[in-house]
């Protein structure tokens, strides 16, 4: 059973945490960012001692938060935009990298999780040059990139009119350089799924498809032509491969298909 002098104990300290509390208020509006030693008063601890305490973001980690610490300074997540549209290429009628950005909307506070990558880099490349006119084709090698960048070219003319679907072309990968898999910015993971031995799938489509063809599709080819192939974003990332058919549309499983550029 309880003791006489135990519950005189405990009713005096309920008695004392709730004048203290009064007068001080905790944490009530005292909440601050980082490690400041001018954010503190005396009261209950976390640690159940009276004493002097404090209501910044750093008493987590020296475990001297008042007692009310969670409940008046919750953490605050930070949060950031939508990302804006992609930019252009940085250059005309080569490969070439584009950006998008996003902006910080609310800054994270005690101890919420910190913002995120505020911009994205891919490799693209543009069909036409500062004038307007058209890229031509050269002899050089194969640029591919990644299947997403694939989905946000147009299906369309300027006329509504559904433009040519293109084809498919299948390759048995040769090699490749060390580059393709030591990078780990966003824009050049895909790269990692380009594998020595695998059957890999590049679809030729608009605007890279011009007069029925794409740059290094190797369809003049014969199978056991080494060609050769280039990532677009990462100039390192290249090796060699041999055409293995072409087809209508890429089968390949969805990691393995890329697209000329």
């Amino acid at each position: 059973m309880v003791s006489f002098l135990e519950v005189v104990y405990w009713v005096t300290v309920l008695c004392c945490l709730g004048q203290k509390h009064l007068v001080t208020g905790g944490c009530s509006g005292k909440c601050c960012r980082g490690r400041n030693m001018g954010c503190s008063t005396t009261d209950w601890r976390m640690d159940r001692a009276f004493a002097k305490c404090y209501c910044d973001e750093d008493c987590i980690n020296t475990k001297d938060c008042c007692f009310d610490y969670f409940t008046e300074c919750p953490a605050q997540d930070c949060a950031a935009s939508v990302w804006s549209f992609w930019s252009g290429c940085a250059k005309p009628c080569q490969p070439s990298v584009r950006v998008r950005v996003r902006q910080v909307e609310q800054q994270p506070g005690n101890g919420g999780d910190p913002c995120p990558s505020l911009e994205e880099r891919a490799g693209c490349r543009e069909y036409r040059d500062h004038r307007g006119s058209q890229c031509g084709l050269s002899s050089g090698p194969a640029f591919i990139t990644s299947l997403e960048f694939g989905k946000g070219r147009p299906k369309h003319d300027s006329y509504g009119n559904p433009l040519d679907p293109g084809f498919c072309m299948e390759f048995k990968m040769e090699s490749r350089t060390a580059h393709c898999t030591v990078e780990n910015r966003p824009h050049t993971l895909w790269m990692r799924y380009i594998t020595e031995g695998f059957k890999v799938c590049v679809a030729c489509e608009p605007p890279a498809l011009q007069n029925r063809s794409c740059q290094g599709d190797g369809q003049e080819s014969n199978k056991e032509a080494v060609l050769q192939w280039q990532a677009v974003g990462n100039p390192h990332c290249r090796g060699t491969w041999k055409k293995v058919q072409k087809t209508p549309q890429c089968t390949c499983p969805t990691q393995h298909i890329f697209i000329f550029t």
